[in-house]
Order: structure tokens, then C-alpha cells, then sequence
């Protein structure tokens, strides 16, 4: 067992999957997982967590009473999830967690809730809220047609996703792409406009509702990102619903919400860095950017 601190409050150690039950159970009682219906989305995604070695618990009583953990994007820290037991708030555990989770470095990026408590634990672990993420459902079957000139390519393999990505920002990030493309009803695909890669993404099923969700869009800097990111929801929702987060500059959302897309809930991005995401070229996956 890791231990960072014991005194005071509450023991804080590197989580494991035997932490998975009241680690969901903390999830649970923020509504951040519940019912499975379709497929368990919310235990996979922990279990990644934790296989990557950045998830922490606080324990009390050897009961996890607060998850925190984050993902190493290559380019910084990403605050994945930071929850307390709700009968344990106000205590300073999340900020004792916090101080774990994102120890060592200095380039930092989360999404945040409107939480009041949420908020100022992160301005002052250095980030600066930035845009507003707007989670965008729609009837996919209503976008725009996809111009002739892009192409949709699927399936496509999760290695030529980590080629692609490593090629275009320099980041290899096998793991989180191995992790994506196995998601229940998941699948990976490339968008071509011409013989060049615009945008390449993946899609997947939700946990309790029958819609599909956009997980991840990362967009060429050359390609047009109106063009593939309705491209892509197209793709993704296979004529059904679709879910996506928007970053607030993203130049497709007027588009969505003229073809009958309506904002269902919001977050807001913080970061130490604005440079860390480009809310033009990227639909993110809020856990793991």
C-alpha cells in the first residue's frame, strides 16, 4: 500500500480495483454513475484510471470516502474526477486529495462542474477558467450531409489513432487510445478529405440512455472543423441521438444548435495553460481530454 498522508484527516493512497464498489458508490451519490442499462460505461473508465496509476482515495475506517485522479496527456496533468462523500464535505479532504493527485506538475487542466466548492479548490491550484464545455444532444440524422469530398473510414484500428496523434502533436498515448476504442459498442474511425487525414475519433454507447456518444474528435490544424466534427456526429450517432462536449469556441456549435442540437448540461475548463487544448480542433473526452 502507497501511503501519502494519515494526519489529520484521512489516509490517502494509490487507489485499487478492490476500491471499485465505494468508489462508485461516490460517484453514485454526486450522479456521476447509476443504473446500467445499456452497458457499464463507469466501470471501465475507473478501472483505466486506476491501471494508469494516477487514481487516489482518501480512507477512513479502511472506506474510501473521497476519489481523485488524473491522466498524464503528455503535455500535462488532467484532473479526471475529484469527489467526496457527501457526508464528509467541508472537511478539507478535497483539497488535501487535490494536492496529491496533481503533485509534480506544473501544467494543469480540468473540467469543472458549477459546484461552488469545486471551483476555487482549482483557481488556486493554478488554473484559470477559460471556456464554457457545453454538452450538446441532438437528432444526428438532421445534421447537414457530409460534403463529397470528406470520407469516413471505418473501422479503424486503435494503432493507427496512436500513430495519427503521436504524428500530429508529438504525444503518444497508447493506453488512453486502447481504453477508447474498447468501450461498450465502441468504435474508432478516420475522416479523410481527400488522401489526407482531417480528423479521426471515437464513439460508443452510454451507460443508461439509447444514444450515442462522440468521445473523442481530435481535428487536423488544416482541416475545416465545422465540416468534420458534423462529419463526425453524423458517424457517431448512426442516424439516432447523439452526445457531444463542446468546448464554448468551437466553431461547429452555432451549426448543432441551428440543426435542432440543444445544450443538456455545461462544465467549465480550467486550465494553468490556455495553449494546453485548442477548443477549435478538439471534442473532448471530459475524463481524459
Amino acid at each position: 500500500m502507497t501511503t501519502v498522508g494519515t494526519a489529520p484527516g484521512p489516509e490517502i493512497r494509490l487507489a485499487t480495483v478492490g476500491d471499485l464498489p465505494p468508489i462508485r458508490r461516490i460517484l453514485a451519490a454526486h450522479g456521476n454513475d447509476g443504473p446500467i442499462v445499456i452497458a457499464d460505461v463507469v466501470g471501465p473508465y475507473v478501472r483505466h484510471l486506476i491501471g494508469r496509476g494516477g487514481a487516489w482515495v482518501a480512507v477512513s475506517g479502511d472506506e474510501p470516502v473521497a476519489f481523485g485522479a488524473a491522466v498524464d496527456t503528455g503535455r500535462g496533468l488532467h484532473l479526471a474526477d475529484l469527489f467526496v462523500s457527501p457526508d464528509r464535505l467541508g472537511q478539507g479532504i478535497g483539497k488535501a486529495l487535490l494536492e496529491v493527485v496533481l503533485a509534480g506538475s506544473p501544467h494543469r487542466t480540468t473540467f469543472a462542474s458549477e459546484d461552488p466548492r469545486a471551483l476555487p479548490l482549482y483557481v488556486r491550484a493554478g488554473m484559470t477558467p477559460l471556456w464554457a464545455s457545453l454538452y450538446v444532444q441532438g437528432p444526428s440524422a438532421a445534421l447537414p450531409p457530409t460534403p463529397p469530398a470528406l470520407q469516413v473510414d471505418d473501422p479503424a484500428s486503435s494503432d493507427e489513432l496512436v500513430a495519427l496523434e503521436t504524428s500530429w502533436t508529438g504525444v503518444d498515448r497508447d493506453a488512453d487510445h486502447a481504453y477508447w476504442s474498447g468501450m461498450p459498442d465502441g468504435d474508432a474511425f478516420v475522416i479523410r478529405d481527400g488522401d489526407a487525414v482531417a480528423a479521426f475519433g471515437y464513439a460508443r454507447a452510454r451507460q443508461a440512455a439509447r444514444i450515442r456518444v462522440l468521445d473523442r474528435l481530435l481535428i487536423h490544424r488544416d482541416a475545416d472543423p465545422v465540416a468534420t466534427t458534423i462529419a463526425a456526429l453524423r458517424r457517431a450517432g448512426r442516424a439516432g441521438p447523439v452526445l457531444a462536449c463542446m468546448l464554448g469556441p468551437h466553431p461547429a456549435l452555432r451549426p448543432l444548435l441551428d440543426s435542432g442540437f440543444r445544450i443538456v448540461d455545461r462544465d467549465l475548463f480550467l486550465a494553468t495553460d490556455p495553449d494546453l487544448a485548442d477548443p477549435t480542433r478538439l471534442v473532448p473526452n471530459p475524463g481524459m481530454l
